[in-house]
């Protein structure tokens, strides 16, 4: 049986929510496998838009097991809250989700220190935090002598365990400039607050590494669901300006405890043309009418921070590199409906470096500050794709558009998406 991984090859937002909540009908698992509330997925159908961040999209399908993995850092407060707007409009949640006890959890100090360290980093380029905590609880995960994993809540242990954790961060946090009028860290109601937390939630925790080693092993479709984009990737994204997990495809086994040889498919997720939130490199970016444009038509603003999106034309170096990195098989081209205005269509096939011809992504993020993008020019088609539902009847342009993005990636494109409905989609 199928086992896929659905991956975003840029810096995110390429809707990937979307494509896995397709692709579910085929599967009876979905698991998310790393990040956490950072991410956001947009699934729509049936005329509503449903928005996600810890929950996997395939939850909007009756029969499929959803599973929160252990590579996720998870803030119960915000699941809870996504849990009750799902409830609220009639999506089944109570049987349909399983939360790994091996998630680490995400807890007030967390959020403080996100929002005491961005400044010391200095004011020339933001690495793009979305103060959510992220970054610092997957830092006490590695530092382990202050992290709390999901099913610590549950031990006899855990408000003596908040209690000396407290005692840790308060010197830490008084360190980093915190002010006691400002924010305070009570370790009875923290302890309370998430006993609340833990206890709402029981009926979903289980060990999700022995769930989904059983499922494989059982020949079980699953499908894994990456968050953010593989240009991201904390190891091999254009660092420092990436997430704080392996958000290429090289994380689905660390993220979930499913040997890497059980995937046997893997979907690289790209947009026609390319975004980017917060600071960073971005060779092709085109802060211009162009990238406005864009902008505009694709509604790039983010789906959990509502920041705009930088917008430019498509880079096929990047994408080749994290299509190889991530074990790509085939490609989904979405938001092809947002180039149908444009008179042409730029492609970077190359860069330029020190005045040499290069098409391998630079490794270090200066150098991918100074490559100059080499581009090919193609004609748009200057027709609406959005009532497109077949390869054949897209226009000619398009179809050599998408061709010629396919050559460069080496990677055919397998699914071409043309609106953000579910409808709007076409299956080569």
């Amino acid at each position: 049986m199928p086992v896929t991984c659905v991956v975003g090859l840029q810096w995110g937002d390429e809707a990937k929510g979307k494509i896995v909540d397709l692709l579910t009908e085929q599967h009876e698992i979905v698991v998310r496998y790393q990040g956490g509330s950072n991410a956001g997925h947009t699934v729509v159908f049936g005329g509503e838009s449903f928005k996600l961040s810890l929950i996997p999209s395939g939850i909007f399908r009756p029969k499929v097991q959803c599973v929160i993995a252990g590579g996720v850092v998870l803030n119960p407060k915000s699941l809870l809250a996504e849990i009750d707007q799902l409830t609220q409009r009639k999506i089944r949640v109570a049987e349909n989700l399983i939360i790994s006890d091996r998630a680490h959890v995400v807890f007030p100090w967390h959020i403080e220190e996100d929002r005491l360290l961005d400044p010391l980093c200095g004011d020339s380029e933001a690495i793009g935090t979305t103060m959510r905590g992220i970054g610092p609880c997957y830092r006490d995960k590695v530092g382990r002598s202050t992290a709390v994993r999901f099913g610590d809540l549950y031990r006899d242990g855990f408000r003596q365990r908040i209690e000396q954790i407290v005692e840790a961060k308060r010197r830490i946090l008084a360190g980093l400039g915190a002010k006691g009028d400002e924010f305070q860290l009570d370790a009875a109601a923290i302890a309370d607050e998430y006993a609340g937390y833990a206890a709402r939630l029981a009926a979903h925790v289980a060990d999700t590494t022995a769930f989904l080693l059983n499922a494989v092993e059982a020949n079980r479709p699953i499908l894994f669901e990456g968050a953010q984009g593989a240009l991201l990737d904390i190891d091999h994204g254009t660092f420092p300006y990436v997430t704080s997990s392996n958000s290429s495809g090289v994380g689905a086994s660390p993220g979930s405890g499913v040997p890497g040889r059980h995937i046997t498919k893997v979907i690289g997720i790209i947009k026609a043309y390319t975004t980017r939130v917060g600071g960073g490199p971005f060779p092709t970016e085109q802060d211009n009418a162009t990238g406005q444009h864009i902008r505009d038509r694709g509604n790039e603003y983010g789906t959990v921070t509502k920041r705009p999106r930088r917008c430019g034309w498509f880079d096929a170096v990047a994408a080749r590199y994290t299509a190889r990195l991530s074990g790509v098989d085939v490609l989904a081209v979405m938001l092809l409906d947002v180039l149908d205005e444009m008179p042409e269509i730029k492609i970077c096939t190359s860069y330029e470096l020190d005045g040499k011809r290069i098409t391998d992504f630079p490794s270090h993020v200066d150098d991918v500050r100074r490559v100059v993008p080499v581009y090919e020019t193609l004609p748009g088609w200057r027709q609406s794709t959005v009532a497109v539902r077949r390869m054949a009847d897209l226009p000619e342009n398009a179809k050599k558009y998408l061709a010629r993005i396919g050559e460069l990636l080496a990677r055919p494109v397998a699914i071409v998406s043309v609106g953000p409905d579910r409808e709007q989609t076409i299956l080569a």
